[in-house]
């Protein structure tokens, strides 16, 4: 893979095709579980492990599976990392385990990890599906980072809640103090439409502001007019 291969396929994981902002996809982990940045961020670790190790089945085995049960395989070899990954936080990572729930084994279902597998791990090299995984994965990473930490913020007045889950013995920042009286709707269902609307919103203002400077730039100047 040249470096020009490996920039595109940073800048549609991470910007163009983000998976939370230009895809609008897996809503469902997004939307639940970014009540805060630990929890977020760790459900999107999970899903950058599985998409990586998915796609590199997926095109790994490419050859050798049938276009006509191509999905089912696809959802089967999904399911297989998923599970693996399930036992691992439970065995290692057993509190935030029991936090994130029933959303780990959910990522078999994931329209991402699944998307990918079909729209680019089965036409594309083992190395190139690999590395669009984690790029993908960690584009959902940075959104679910943000959304968890402006909900835990504004919600709570915390960052890191529950980082001792992970790390014994950290402590989250108080970062409002403690006479903060709360925000509850924004740590509530609607709070979480609310707040990844304002992240699409922006996200959508900045490509229109991008593109009218392209557009400035390229475009002919105006000629002057004869006196």
């Amino acid at each position: 893979m040249n470096l020009q291969r490996l920039k595109e396929s940073a800048r549609n994981g991470l910007w163009r095709q983000n998976p939370g902002l230009a895809q609008i996809l897996g809503l469902c982990p997004i939307l639940a579980i970014s009540t805060s940045m630990v929890n977020a961020v760790s459900l999107g670790i999970a899903t950058v492990l599985a998409m990586a190790l998915s796609n590199l089945a997926v095109a790994g085995l490419r050859r050798w599976i049938a276009y006509e049960i191509r999905i089912p395989v696809f959802i089967l070899i999904i399911a297989a990392l998923v599970t693996v990954l399930d036992l691992a936080f439970n065995a290692f990572l057993h509190s935030l385990y029991l936090v994130l729930g029933i959303f780990i084994p959910l990522i078999t279902t994931n329209c991402i990890v699944l998307a990918r597998a079909e729209a680019y791990a089965a036409k594309n090299s083992v190395l190139d599906s690999t590395l669009d995984g984690i790029m993908m994965g960690l584009g959902l990473v940075w959104v679910l980072a943000l959304l968890g930490a402006l909900r835990e913020l504004i919600g709570g007045g915390t960052l890191f809640s529950g980082i001792d889950m992970i790390f014994p013995g950290l402590a989250p920042l108080n970062v409002l103090g403690g006479d903060y009286p709360g925000f509850l709707l924004i740590l509530l269902p609607p709070g979480a439409f609310f707040t990844l609307g304002i992240l699409i919103a922006g996200y959508n203002a900045i490509n229109a502001r991008r593109a009218a400077r392209q557009a400035a730039a390229t475009s002919p100047p105006a000629s002057a007019s004869a006196p």
